[in-house]
């Protein structure tokens, strides 16, 4: 794949979108008696959940409302995943189910977008197979959105929109935010590493970031209507600025934003260790508003299989990030991502990952059994280990996960500490849950109007998920 030109929309591009946002809107008050709603359901990442907040924000400004009930939907939209088999398995069983629906009311329209439909084997299967699909448009066209659903409602035909194009930076795009205290703000987009088993860069394109005084004049509005946690996004957080004019770096860029006044904390994701310096912890130790919690995807702690990955660190250079890390900040945590069973990885590698595992002491990880996605190197690759045998692997290390985890838990019970409280907890009514400035979960008893603000709750017991408490003094 050829390095792309960043392009930022224009200020007449951005016009142009608002235009087509205005035609739909009027065509809909035409159509509907009330304001017709939408059904908006984010597959995968965080970087997924954005979009689908910016695709929110557009209907809101065509006159759309919102609805959690697919029967109830004038326009139902899946914003889709294509990181693993299972993803895609779903969104192909939640569209089929809506045939429907589409039987039941003809006017509505159903559409399809992000990472699944940017792959044109995809999207020929779905104008093939599904012809009550509507709409089909990729992540390089989502600034096109108003102008594709206008298509959509005035065309006698399907829409499709899956070319690769440049990639395209849009500011100005109306967004709806799922949260009320807590806000996603993407800082870049695409990736260029090219790891063996990842259609990332396949799908969003090579890396390309934000203007720094975009980001922060974002993070400041967001302080300003309240929010008490900001999560900064991309797919390599630490290659943040590569492109843009002048000195500009993630642990800039953090500093910056740390210096906005205001009570919130900031975290991001994801960290490519390759790219992870003393400077950046550095910076995290320094900065008292960004979270002391790394999530710093491994992979693997083998280094042949390492290797076959494309990932560009060894083991061993990864420990001395953590190393150093937790020298500067004893109280950081780190949390991980795993993959078990890459082709031809044997028990020898896994149990070095379960090695590094204990050395590390994750907070949490997140592990999966690798998925062969079609256009990857790694789906070329011979896979000899049965799928029964990768099941048994990935329960030996979640196995020592889970006794590291709950240590980890147990070194909490009796501290006080700092918890933004986002909601009700499982345990029923009474309890809230939240997380600390280190990522631990906490569920803690108390009224649900804490919920939103900073509470200091003190540890009483340890679970191997998450803690107890109840609120100090």
């Amino acid at each position: 794949m050829s390095n792309k030109k960043h392009v930022e929309m224009t200020a007449e591009d951005l016009q142009y979108q608002y235009e087509y946002m205005a035609k739909v809107k009027n065509i809909l008050q035409h159509r509907y008696p009330h304001p017709p709603m939408a059904h908006v359901h984010s597959f995968g990442c965080q970087a997924n959940v954005s979009d689908g907040e910016k695709i929110k924000g557009m209907l809101a400004e065509m006159g759309y409302g919102f609805t959690d009930i697919t029967d109830d939907a004038d326009f139902i939209l899946y914003n889709t995943c294509a990181i693993r088999k299972g993803a895609e398995d779903r969104v192909f069983g939640n569209v089929g189910e809506l045939q429907h629906n589409k039987r039941n009311r003809k006017e509505m329209i159903i559409g399809l977008c992000g990472c699944m439909m940017q792959q044109k084997h995809v999207a020929e299967k779905i104008k093939k197979s599904y012809p009550h699909v509507d709409l089909v448009f990729g992540t390089h066209a989502l600034h096109k959105f108003p102008q594709l659903l206008y298509e959509a409602l005035t065309q006698k035909q399907r829409v499709f929109c899956v070319e690769d194009s440049d990639n395209v930076i849009a500011e100005g795009l109306p967004i709806r935010r799922d949260g009320r205290f807590k806000a996603w703000i993407q800082i870049m987009y695409g990736c260029d590493n090219f790891c063996t088993y990842c259609i990332v860069p396949y799908v969003r394109g090579r890396e390309h970031s934000r203007r720094p005084e975009q980001i922060v004049a974002e993070a400041r509005e967001l302080v300003h209507q309240g929010y008490k946690e900001i999560t900064l996004l991309g797919q390599n957080v630490n290659s943040y600025g590569k492109g843009l004019e002048g000195e500009v770096s993630f642990s800039k860029l953090l500093r910056m934003i740390n210096d906005i006044e205001g009570d919130f904390r900031i975290r991001f994701m994801t960290s490519h260790p390759k790219d992870c310096t003393h400077e950046l912890i550095d910076t995290i130790a320094q900065c008292e508003k960004v979270c002391r919690h790394i999530h710093l995807p491994v992979q693997s702690g083998s280094n042949r299989i390492l290797k076959l990955m494309n990932r560009h660190y060894t083991r061993e250079q990864y420990l001395e990030l953590v190393r150093y890390a937790k020298a500067k900040m004893p109280d950081i945590t780190f949390t991980s991502d795993i993959i078990v069973g890459f082709p031809s990885e044997t028990h020898e590698d896994l149990l070095q990952t379960i090695d590094l595992i204990k050395q590390v002491e994750y907070d949490a990880l997140f592990t999966f059994i690798y998925s062969k996605r079609k256009g990857t190197k790694a789906a070329e690759m011979d896979d000899p280990v049965t799928d029964k045998e990768k099941s048994h692997w990935f329960k030996e290390l979640q196995s020592a996960q889970t006794e590291v985890g709950s240590r980890h838990n147990a070194a909490l019970v009796g501290k006080t500490l700092r918890v933004l409280a986002d909601g009700v907890a499982k345990l029923g009514k009474g309890y809230l849950t939240g997380r600390t400035d280190s990522n631990a979960v906490v569920d803690f008893k108390a009224e649900e109007e804490w919920i939103g603000k900073f509470v200091n709750v003190h540890i009483t017991k340890a679970l191997s998920w998450a803690v107890l408490g109840e609120i100090a003094d």
